[in-house]
């Protein structure tokens, strides 16, 4: 990947290669009609005469610095890049970002640490905490979101036997949905039991209390009923904030895009400092969102984390995977 960047043309490449294709054609031009001059009307010995002024004319105007300033930079940029642990994918890449001026980022594997945990587990009357991990880790088993592995651990640290999910759905940026013990159980956000007609208002104090706290709550319905919720934290970076600081100091905007609430979103934000946030935010939304900023002119950097992946970064001016 890093010599076939280094192979790949940059923007400001491509321009010095057009000046050159008119450039040289232009000094052969000029070296040959130096050369018939001193030939017809040079002294003697006249065609040699014409010939070192010919020469001469091609090693002065040659423009060897041109085609070689450009390919060479870029080779060291990238170069150095993979030495500090940067994949480069191409030059354009290398040449865009100096042109950044707004940082668009979620919040998991990127501000965070990418190792949500567990931190609380509640049960409305009628169910224990067991029986409510249990159901959220059995449906969470099937589903590749980092807070389903998160409660998935929980559960086994635990040492729950986690039962087979049937009919499993998942809904982008809400949750997941199935049937556990030929029980109907959803497990998601507030959205997901809205859309289920899950009444969650028994538990509305504490899931406020907890995303003040920064934490996730993820809400567990059965049969249509509340049964529980599980809060989950994921833990702010220690490199998060002087990163930001860093960024600031070069007058890039941060915006923040993530599926959280918005309370958990500004309890967040109140740490390590993005200019602006989003909250309940899809993917499909990250990329609208990110297609409006460069509409308004703003050259968008976005990072996305390997635990989740974003198709985002693919429509940036310049994409990260971290």
């Amino acid at each position: 990947m890093v010599n076939e960047a280094g192979r790949s043309h940059a923007p400001i490449q491509k321009v010095a290669d057009q000046v050159a294709s008119w450039f040289v054609p232009a000094v052969i031009g000029i070296a040959v009609l130096a050369f018939a001059i001193w030939a017809i009307f040079g002294p003697p010995p006249a065609l040699a005469n014409g010939l070192v002024a010919a020469v001469s004319v091609l090693i002065i105007a040659c423009p060897c610095a041109l085609g070689l300033a450009t390919p060479i930079s870029i080779m060291v940029g990238v170069g150095r890049g993979a030495t500090e642990g940067v994949l480069i994918k191409d030059a354009e890449a290398l040449e865009l970002m100096e042109k950044v001026d707004t940082l668009v980022i979620d919040k998991t594997g990127t501000l965070t640490e990418g190792k949500p945990k567990v931190q609380r587990v509640s049960a409305m009357e009628g169910y224990t905490q067991e029986k409510v991990l249990l159901y959220a880790a059995s449906l969470d088993a099937v589903s590749e979101h980092p807070l389903a592995a998160a409660i998935v651990t929980h559960a086994k640290e635990r040492n729950l036997s986690l039962q087979t999910a049937a009919q499993f759905e998942s809904v982008t940026g809400k949750g997941v949905r199935g049937n556990i013990d030929n029980r109907r159980v959803s497990v998601g956000n507030i959205s997901l039991m809205e859309a289920d007609a899950i009444d969650v208002s028994a538990m509305k104090t504490e899931m406020q209390m907890l995303q003040e706290l920064a934490q996730t709550v993820v809400f567990v319905g059965v049969e249509g009923h509340l049964a529980g919720l599980i809060s989950i934290a994921d833990p702010i970076k220690s490199t998060t904030r002087s990163a930001i600081e860093q960024l600031h100091a070069a007058n890039i905007r941060i915006v923040r895009l993530t599926g959280d609430n918005a309370i958990t979103a500004a309890a967040v934000a109140k740490q390590p400092g993005p200019d602006d946030f989003t909250a309940y935010v899809t993917p499909e939304h990250k990329l609208n969102h990110l297609k409006t900023l460069q509409a308004v002119g703003r050259t968008v950097a976005m990072p996305v984390d390997a635990v989740k992946g974003s198709p985002s970064p693919a429509h940036a001016t310049v994409g990260f995977a971290l």
